[in-house]
C-alpha cells in the first residue's frame, strides 16, 4: 500500500471559502493528509479554527507567525504532494500568473514545483473578462490543471458560470491528477479485470408502515471499499442498505432495504465475482409479523412483545455454497463488529463461516465515524491496523484481497 498522499489546501478569499472546510473533510474522508494555508481575505469568510478542528493543525495564515520556526512556505512545499486552490478568486489567479508571494497562499504555490489544482470561484462577469481568461490560459499553459467553475447560483443572486465545483468533485479531481501524474501507480491498477461485489450499510426490517428495527451502521465502511476498489481498477457491484451516501463514481449501485433482499441481489454473483466482501451489518432477526397499519399504543399496557424470526445468515450461506462447490472463488470476506473479544470472535466467524477473511472491529469505533480501528484475521495472519481512515483501512482490506486473488 501507497503511504498516504499529502496536500495543502489553498484557501482564497471568495464566500465559497465555506466549501474549502467540506473539501479538507472530504479528501480526509479518503485518506489524504491535509494541511492549509489562507490569504488574509479568507480569514473573513471562515475562521482558521474551523480547520484546526477538521485537520488537527492550525492553519497557516502569516507568513511572520512566530510559532513556526524557519520558512514556513518552503516547509509546506516541501511536505505537499499536490496544491489544491479552493476557491481560487480572480485575484489570487492574477497573482499566481505574476508570480507574486505575499501570503501564505502565494508564498507557498510560487516555491511549489508539484502539481496544482486550481477550483475558481468569483461572480460570472469576473470569471467571463478577458483579463480572467488571460490569465486561466497562462496558468494552463504552466501546467496548473481547473476543476470548475460551473454554472449555478452564486453569492450575489445571480446566476452564471462562476461557481465552485462541489468539494466531492474537486476531490475526485485531485485523486485522478494524482494518480496520472504518478502513472497511473501500482496500487490504482492493481485490481484491474477483477470483479469485486460489496454489501454496505443496515438493513432494516419493517414492523409496521412506520417503524423497523435497524442498527447503527452509516455505511461508511462499504463504500469506502467499494470507491476504492473502483479507483484501483476493478468492476465494483455495491449492494448497499439505506444509507444517506453518495453512489459513488463508476460503481454499480444496487439499493435494497431488508436482509432477504441483501441475500437475494448477492446470491447471483456467487459464479461470477473474484471476491464478495460483506461489510454491510445485516440485521440477525426480523419481526415474525409485520402489520399493514401503524401499531397503537394501548390504555394501561406499558409493555408489548415482538416475536421475531432469524434472517438468512448470507455470508455463512456464501462459505457453505462455495464449499459444496469444492472451489475457492470467490474470495469471501466477512466483518465482525462485537463489543469484546474482538478478535477471538473474528477466529470463530471465520473458521463458523468457512470464508477467508474477517475484519474484527470494536462497536465503539466501527460504526457512523470516518475513522476505524480493526485487525484482519486470515487463516494464517492477524493484523491489527491501528486507528486508521475508512479509506485507509478500505485499502489495507484490499491489499489482503488482492494479495489472495493473486496466489
Amino acid at each position: 500500500m501507497t503511504s498516504p498522499r499529502k496536500i495543502v489546501l489553498a484557501v482564497g478569499g471568495g464566500i465559497a471559502a465555506y466549501k474549502a472546510a467540506l473539501l479538507a473533510r472530504e479528501c480526509l474522508r479518503r485518506g489524504v493528509e491535509v494541511r492549509v494555508a489562507m490569504t488574509p481575505a479568507s480569514t473573513r469568510f471562515v475562521g482558521p479554527v474551523t480547520f484546526t478542528g477538521l485537520t488537527g493543525r492550525p492553519p497557516v495564515v502569516d507568513l511572520w507567525d512566530p510559532g513556526h520556526g524557519g520558512e514556513v512556505h518552503v516547509e509546506l512545499a516541501d511536505w505537499a504532494d499536490a496544491i489544491v486552490v479552493a476557491p481560487a478568486t480572480a485575484s489570487l489567479l492574477a497573482k499566481m500568473v505574476a508570480g507574486l508571494a505575499d501570503d501564505p497562499v502565494t508564498a507557498t504555490l510560487l516555491c511549489f514545483g508539484g502539481p496544482r489544482l486550481v477550483a475558481p470561484a468569483m461572480h460570472h462577469r469576473m470569471w467571463a473578462n478577458d483579463a480572467t481568461q488571460r490569465n486561466v490560459e497562462q496558468l494552463r499553459r504552466d501546467g496548473v490543471r481547473f476543476v470548475g467553475p460551473t454554472d449555478g447560483p452564486l453569492a450575489s443572486g445571480a446566476s452564471g458560470l462562476g461557481r465552485m465545483a462541489e468539494p466531492d468533485v474537486i476531490a475526485d479531481a485531485l485523486e485522478r491528477m494524482l494518480d496520472e501524474l504518478d502513472g497511473g501507480a501500482d496500487d490504482a491498477a492493481d485490481l484491474r479485470g477483477r470483479t469485486l461485489v460489496v454489501t454496505a450499510g443496515p438493513t432494516h426490517e419493517p414492523l409496521d408502515p412506520v417503524r423497523f428495527l435497524g442498527n447503527r451502521s452509516s455505511g461508511k465502511m462499504g463504500y469506502a471499499l467499494a470507491e476504492r476498489a473502483q479507483r484501483r481498477g476493478a468492476r465494483v457491484v455495491l449492494v448497499s442498505g439505506p444509507v444517506a451516501l453518495p453512489a459513488p463514481a463508476g460503481v454499480t449501485v444496487h439499493g435494497v432495504t431488508t436482509a432477504l433482499e441483501m441475500e437475494a441481489a448477492v446470491a447471483p454473483h456467487l459464479a461470477t465475482a473474484d471476491a464478495i466482501i460483506m461489510a454491510a451489518a445485516v440485521a440477525d432477526f426480523r419481526p415474525a409479523e409485520v402489520s399493514s397499519s401503524k401499531l397503537k399504543k394501548q390504555a394501561g399496557v406499558d409493555v408489548t412483545t415482538v416475536a421475531l424470526v432469524r434472517n438468512p445468515d448470507i455470508l455463512g450461506g456464501l462459505g457453505q455454497a462455495r464449499a459444496a462447490s469444492g472451489t475457492r472463488r470467490p474470495m469471501l470476506v466477512g466483518f465482525a463488529v462485537e463489543t469484546e473479544d474482538v478478535v477471538g470472535e473474528a477466529r470463530r466467524k471465520r473458521i463458523s463461516k468457512q470464508v477467508d477473511l474477517v475484519v474484527g472491529n470494536h462497536a465503539g469505533v466501527a460504526f457512523e465515524g470516518d475513522e476505524n480501528e480493526a485487525v484482519l484475521v486470515s487463516a494464517t495472519r492477524e493484523d491489527a491496523t491501528g486507528r486508521l481512515s475508512k479509506h485507509a483501512l478500505a485499502d489495507r482490506i484490499l491489499d489482503a484481497v488482492r494479495a489472495q486473488l493473486e496466489g
